[in-house]
Order: structure tokens, then sequence, then C-alpha cells
């Protein structure tokens, strides 16, 4: 399954606890488990955030794999931003 724009359909979950070094991945899935992953997250209110770029670099990763360093930046604006959503 292909987004409008030709590309495959991706999603990355992240999730972060502070008593761990960094962010990590819970799940990934493209095409028709991407679109049931997105589902779940729309029906249990949790924030999408659409970063093409990310998630490319992060879905050669595995569940479980913390997030590499050079993607720090990016994924702390984005858990900023849902932070600043959330309030």
């Amino acid at each position: 399954m292909t987004d409008n724009t030709g590309r495959v359909s991706k999603a990355v979950v992240l999730k972060y606890l502070k008593a761990l070094p960094a962010p990590f991945i819970v799940c990934k899935g493209k095409n028709k488990l991407a679109e049931i992953i997105k589902r779940i997250a729309e029906e249990n209110n949790v924030e999408i955030v659409r970063k093409d770029d990310l998630i490319d670099g992060l879905y050669e990763f595995d569940a479980g794999d913390y997030i590499p360093e050079d993607l720090y930046e990016v994924t702390a604006e984005i858990l900023a931003f849902v932070y600043n959503l959330q309030r």
C-alpha cells in the first residue's frame, strides 16, 4: 500500500521514560500494519506526527532499540511538540 505520494506507508511508535537513557521503539509496521497502528493511535487519542525523514531513519531499527544519537534532536522536537499539545 502506498500513500498519495507513492511512498510505502510506514509507522513507528516511540516511547520515552525518564528512567531510561533515550526514547525507544515500541513497534513498527508498514503498509497494512502501519494503517492498523495509526488507527489504534487515533482511537486512543495518541498524537500522530508525520516526519518522513525521521521515520525512514528509524525504520531500520527494531522494536526495543533505543533511537540513535543522530536522531535525538528531531525526536526531542517531536516529543516537546506532543508534550505541549497534552498540556
